[in-house]
């Protein structure tokens, strides 16, 4: 079903829902201002969706498919040790915005690599991928604009839309016949399409040559969250808007983040130098942030550069992907085809898929649990995230967990 523009943001699809507390307003008053939390708390725990943070060791203990590591080169030698060369010359902070000190040629080198191997004319880096859709958002409409937003969109998206000020029109997830219809409802007014290119939860592609055409219809501009399809899409897994074709495009901006494919840390946007020109002046989380650690950069650009000398590593996540969905599926659990990396296998039940993925664990494989109320559609699912560097013999031990585990009978 669409969302209201004035309703609760949806929950974001890759983390924790939003809160929402009764507040200090609703009932008799608390005996201090934080009081109302303590009710905030029982309610969470009543309905078993209270959320902990569980350290990871420094060396893996488990076989991991739960990360957005989907080229594994978190701990890649080369990669990490760019990160430590870089906290050597340049320090281990930022020590700044970016505007005022935060900026090292490393930064600059970062950009321009990125943009020039993702098809676009210019890029800008911030600290985060959350950071980045804010920016592109906030900056790129204004009030009296219209952003039409796709109904999967990640919660980033969502905060950026409200962030905004302009008018948010939500449609359904995926179809750009709805998107032209929206955009046709409006003529003649500034507007932007966003989607995010993979959806995070499912992950299934957006339709990107349709919403092009639609907004291309209607004069608006297109914005895409490349975030799971950097490094995964595209020739040599130069993204989602390059296997499109639509990379470079006066009309469309991408964003992404460094902290999946690339292993790091921050996020960018990339599109035409006017607009990032205008980032650079106008968007509130790159001038009033402190820029990206230096050691990030560092790992980015290695990660990058790597991506670049092994172009196969992007079809090498899409096949362990595609073998995992295979084999799930032969033995009758019921899973998303995936268009990138992620998996989704469907659970029975919220409860069956806590119990699955502990079960999982349990026995050395981490997968993701993902459920209601943190996905808007209300179906409860294992999330399985492809990692290009898995051998052969893992491939069969996660299957093999999975179904030796598995709630519901399977051949």
């Amino acid at each position: 079903m669409p969302q209201a523009p004035l309703d609760p943001p949806p929950a974001s699809p890759s983390g924790p829902p939003p809160a929402t507390p009764s507040g200090p307003s609703s009932g008799p008053p608390a005996a201090a201002p934080f009081g109302w939390i303590d009710a905030e708390a029982r309610r969470r725990a009543d309905a078993g969706l209270v959320r902990t943070l569980r350290p990871r060791p420094a060396e893996p203990d488990v076989l991991d498919l739960a990360s957005n590591d989907y080229l594994g080169l978190t701990h890649h030698p080369a990669i990490t040790a760019a990160a430590a060369e870089a906290a050597r010359r340049w320090g281990a902070g930022a020590t700044g915005s970016r505007l005022v000190t935060g900026t090292t040629e490393l930064h600059g080198e970062l950009e321009r690599e990125l943009a020039a191997y993702c098809g676009f004319e210019a890029a800008l880096v911030f600290s985060s991928g959350y950071a980045a859709n804010l920016a592109a958002l906030t900056a790129l409409s204004a009030r009296g604009s219209l952003i039409v937003s796709d109904a999967g969109n990640h919660a980033s998206i969502v905060d950026g839309c409200r962030l905004s000020r302009a008018e948010t029109a939500v449609v359904p997830h995926a179809e750009p016949d709805a998107v032209a219809k929206t955009l046709g409802a409006h003529p003649g007014r500034q507007a932007l399409v966003v989607t995010d290119s993979v959806f995070s939860v499912d992950g299934d592609a957006a339709p990107l040559a349709g919403l092009a055409a639609a907004c291309r219809e209607h004069g608006a501009a297109l914005v895409v969250d490349d975030a799971h399809g950097l490094g995964v899409l595209g020739e040599g897994g130069r993204g989602a808007l390059h296997a499109a074709g639509l990379a470079g495009d006066p009309d469309v901006v991408a964003t992404l983040t460094l902290s999946k494919s690339l292993g790091s840390q921050g996020g960018a946007v990339l599109g035409p130098a006017r607009v990032i020109d205008h980032l650079v002046n106008a968007a509130r989380t790159f001038i009033f942030d402190t820029g990206l650690a230096p050691a990030a950069v560092g790992a980015a650009l290695a990660s990058l550069r790597l991506l670049r000398a092994e172009p196969d590593l992007a079809g090498r996540a899409r096949t362990v992907a595609s073998t995992l969905h295979a084999r799930l599926t032969a033995a009758g659990l019921t899973a998303v085809r995936p268009d990138a990396a992620v998996v989704s296998v469907r659970a029975p039940s919220p409860e069956q898929a806590v119990r699955w993925a502990a079960d999982c664990r349990a026995e050395g494989l981490a997968v993701g649990c993902f459920r209601p109320p943190s996905v808007p559609d209300g179906i409860s699912r294992l999330r399985l995230t492809a990692r290009a560097d898995l051998t052969e013999r893992q491939l069969d031990e996660a299957v093999a967990t999975i179904l030796r585990t598995s709630p519901v009978p399977v051949g």
